[in-house]
């Protein structure tokens, strides 16, 4: 890995590290408006697919999180991208609150399946439809591939393990445009003029916000809030950079030891 540099931006993880669902992680707001004073750029990174960017802007001002709409990176935003790159007409298998980031794309005769979380159509007869259209040559396109997530009452199965089916009976592999892509990385560095060695990624997620961060050349802090459990630091190679019990305490980590070193 190329050496350390100072310090220029850090990527926060939402969903698990911020927030669950509609409360706050306790002591978040403080730590984001501290880190904010510093001589950094902050960065929101999120996988989720549940709901537009719009909306997940929203519920964050809601809770009292200093941040812009602009701010936010999300894997949404990097599937349009994607789809209007490969100019194809998705099935998309999205929750509705998420259709408003795909708006302006043709979806009739689809001839590409796009899978985010989306438990409404998680059942036989859509997914039928979607194993069929990756038979005739539809390349499959997962928004991003996490196991599981955090929810109020327990951890819920993620959109991996329904991508990982369509695979298996089609025998073919997913393009995945989220975490731990390397790509989205260094995409949501990409207008921060920043290198992966300036940055440093924190969130709840070992495999897709740590271990991707640091694949892709940036330190990774994990936090124990959201859906970590423990042990979840062992299932990557290198280990986190750092280990804190929650995202106010990797704030505090950073002010105090990251800033300025070289």
């Amino acid at each position: 890995m190329a050496s350390r540099r100072a310090l220029k931006a850090v990527l926060i993880d939402l969903s698990g590290t911020l927030h669950i669902e509609d409360a706050a992680v306790p002591g978040a707001q403080e730590a984001l408006t501290r880190l904010r004073q510093a001589p950094v750029t902050v960065k929101f990174v999120t996988n989720t697919t549940k709901e537009c960017k719009r909306t997940l802007f929203e519920r964050l001002r809601r809770l009292n999180f200093d941040l812009q709409e602009q701010e936010i990176f999300t894997s949404l935003t990097a599937a349009r991208n994607l789809l209007q790159q490969r100019a194809v007409r998705p099935l998309l298998l999205v929750e509705e609150s998420a259709l408003e980031d795909f708006t302006g794309l043709e979806t009739s005769d689809p001839n590409a399946v796009v899978i985010g979380l989306a438990p409404e159509h998680f059942n036989y007869q859509t997914l039928n439809k979607a194993f069929r259209l990756i038979l005739d040559g539809a390349p499959l396109i997962a928004i991003h591939k996490a196991r599981y997530y955090k929810r109020k009452d327990g951890l819920a199965l993620g959109p991996g393990p329904f991508v990982t089916g369509l695979e298996y009976a089609t025998d073919t592999q997913a393009t995945v445009v989220g975490k731990p892509e390397k790509a989205f990385f260094l995409e949501a560095l990409r207008d921060l003029n920043c290198s992966p060695e300036e940055a440093v990624m924190i969130g709840d997620d070992a495999r897709d916000d740590v271990g991707g961060a640091q694949n892709a050349g940036m330190l990774g802090i994990l936090v124990k809030t959201g859906k970590y459990r423990p042990g979840d630091e062992g299932k990557i190679n290198p280990p986190p950079h750092l280990m804190c019990d929650s995202f106010p305490e990797a704030v505090n980590h950073i002010l105090e030891n990251l800033l300025g070193s070289k």
